[in-house]
Formats: structure tokens, C-alpha cells, sequence
């Protein structure tokens, strides 16, 4: 279960998170926007770091850019566990439609025993 004061070498939690213009570059990570008390994000986090998936987990209640970018994606609600793979967005989704996400859309983020 993660925290606001566990720190992660492969989290970002103090950097303001920045929308990526459409672009045709792949993603380097699959985006968790969560925040705290949140036992839907708990649980999904928890589940996607046995992927071992690159994760960039940001907290919108530290991030209002974040907490805007979740607006815009959960029709103006801020529904966490909200999941970016790419250009798709997906609100409370599970590890199944989040990996299924990352095939479709990301499968270079997959490791070799996991493609």
C-alpha cells in the first residue's frame, strides 16, 4: 500500500504532470493518477508493480494540473484510479484492461516474458 511519504525510484509524485500533445512517439510509462485513502488505487498500484511495468504514479491532490487532466478524462469527476497507456485513457479500469491497454497500445513497455 502506498502512502504520500513512500518514495519510489520509478514513482513521480512531485513533478507536475503535463498532458502529452498527440504525438508519435511511444509512452515510457503507463500514468496512475491516485490520491491518498484511495483503496481502489491502492489496490490497482499494488497489482500493476507485479507487472513490473514502468509506472508513474502522480497524486492529484498534490498536482492540480493532474487533478484537471483527470477532469477532462472522467467527464469532470475526479475518479481515481484514473490509467494513461499512450493516448487512452481508462477510469477505475483493472489490471486486466489496463495490461490489455499496454498490448494494444504499448507493447514495447512489456517484458520479454510478458508479450
Amino acid at each position: 500500500m502506498h502512502d504520500s511519504s513512500d518514495t519510489d525510484t520509478d514513482t513521480d509524485t512531485d513533478t507536475e504532470f503535463t498532458p502529452p500533445a498527440k504525438s508519435t512517439e511511444p509512452p515510457e510509462a503507463v500514468v496512475v493518477f491516485w490520491r491518498p485513502g484511495c483503496g481502489f488505487c491502492a489496490s490497482l498500484m499494488f497489482q500493476l508493480e507485479k507487472t513490473e511495468l514502468p509506472l508513474v504514479e502522480i497524486n492529484i491532490w498534490d498536482d492540480p494540473q493532474a487533478a484537471a487532466t483527470v477532469r477532462t478524462l472522467a467527464n469532470g469527476n475526479e475518479t481515481v484510479p484514473t490509467v494513461v497507456v499512450g493516448d487512452v485513457a481508462m477510469v477505475n479500469p483493472s489490471v486486466a484492461q489496463v495490461m490489455a491497454a499496454v498490448a494494444d497500445h504499448a507493447p514495447h513497455l512489456l517484458g520479454a516474458d510478458q508479450s
